[in-house]
């Protein structure tokens, strides 16, 4: 089979997404999340005794935790199958992509399955976010002599 066949197979069983419904579904979700994170930062700031770096940290956590737990009830998936590319919204998505193969590699064990499949998605982002910050660091560091 060729590449020109196999494309032509591909397309023809290939469902076509409807790009305009799509991209509003992944705005609203997405931005939905976002309010909801300007909700909380309300809610810690005029309810609380944190100071505005504090609020930041509070507002992650509970968006992680929020994700992680409709994650593990099998929610997340669900609103994640309507909304597309609006759940990718940065904190949630990370949560997610953490949480799910956790999920699905459990009965693997603690070590071999959990912990070691936890971060197949996110791992590489941890590494070269952190390679990317340092490398970034000792430039600024550099320039600042």
């Amino acid at each position: 089979m060729t590449e020109k066949e196999y494309g032509e197979i591909v397309k023809k069983t290939s469902e076509n997404s409807p790009h305009p419904k799509n991209i509003i579904k992944a705005f609203l979700f997405g931005g939905s999340v976002c309010c909801f994170g300007e909700v909380l930062k309300f809610i810690y700031s005029s309810y609380t005794a944190m100071n505005e770096d504090e609020v930041k940290a509070a507002i992650s956590v509970t968006l992680i935790v929020i994700t992680a737990i409709l994650t593990g009830i099998g929610v997340f998936d669900k609103i994640a199958k309507h909304a597309g590319a609006g759940t990718v919204v940065p904190i949630t998505g990370f949560a997610n992509s953490i949480v799910s193969p956790a999920i699905e590699f459990n009965a693997e064990g603690r070590i071999l399955g959990t912990g070691a499949k936890m971060f197949n998605i996110a791992g590489p982002v941890i590494v070269y976010g952190c390679g990317a910050a340092a490398f970034y660091g000792f430039i600024v560091y550099l320039f600042s002599l």
